[in-house]
């Protein structure tokens, strides 16, 4: 019984400390990657931590919109090569459920300006961030600041310096209009950052990672880059030892940077 009173009065003593009611909830996310390996990464990443959290995936743009209905997320991560209902297709959908990061392996240039077109509040490419950077931007983007990874930034320049305002290229974690056109140069000098330099691989290596990180066989890569099998073993061998991994999967985690 006294027990009990003690207890009672320590749950009505107004001097008690109590979690804050205004704590920052973690943003809540959906991760729209047809690529199992990309998806599960980024889950993994984001779900780790205090400030974010995935609420759910998605393979195409249709399941991102059924999750987006379903959740009401704060940012949706999305794709833009994806089967079914691609990224591009989702987007003016998605845009009015919630704010959009394209998240993606695509850099070409009518790819990048529909994306900003159709809504897309931000544009960041694989190998071009580090996880701290994509948590800025995930949170910016969910507050109404753009962000663009150089990738992305570099494939809008030859329309830009042709026709396109300045407004339409930030750099990574800079708002939309703060670049002025004379600046624009220092964004080819910031394209270092990207994997290939990162982990130190040739062109062709690059170029075969990133047909691995499309999930495509050796029997493709060999196909699309007319080179024969035993080539393309090769050049696996020698990529794996570059980014210290022992699988296809793991390098391409490592590669897209979601590991």
């Amino acid at each position: 019984m006294q027990y009990q009173r003690q207890h009672e009065h320590q749950h009505l003593n107004p001097g008690q400390d109590f979690p804050s009611p205004t704590a920052t909830a973690p943003l809540r996310l959906v991760v729209a990657d047809d690529n199992p390996v990309i998806r599960a990464g980024l889950t993994a990443l984001l779900s780790d931590r205090e400030d974010t959290t995935v609420v759910a995936q998605a393979a195409d743009g249709r399941e991102a919109y059924e999750a987006a209905l379903r959740h009401r997320p704060d940012v949706i991560l999305l794709d833009v090569r994806m089967p079914g209902v691609d990224g591009i297709s989702a987007l003016p959908h998605l845009v009015r459920l919630a704010p959009v990061m394209m998240l993606t392996y695509s850099h070409e240039t009518e790819t990048v300006r529909e994306a900003l077109r159709l809504g897309a509040g931000g544009y960041l490419v694989h190998g071009e961030f580090t996880t701290e950077q994509l948590v800025r931007a995930v949170r910016d983007v969910r507050e109404g600041r753009p962000h663009v990874t150089p990738g992305a930034a570099k494939a809008l320049l030859t329309h830009l310096n042709s026709s396109a305002p300045a407004h339409v290229v930030p750099e990574l974690g800079a708002p939309l209009g703060k670049i002025p056109p004379q600046n624009l140069s220092q964004l080819q000098s910031s394209m270092g950052q990207s994997s290939r330099s990162r982990f130190q691989l040739s062109t062709r290596e690059a170029e075969i990672m990133d047909l691995i990180a499309s999930g495509m066989t050796n029997q493709q890569i060999a196909a699309t880059c007319f080179i024969s099998e035993k080539t393309v073993k090769n050049h696996i061998n020698r990529i794996f030892a570059k980014l210290h991994s022992t699988s296809r999967s793991q390098a391409a985690a490592k590669w897209l940077g979601v590991a």
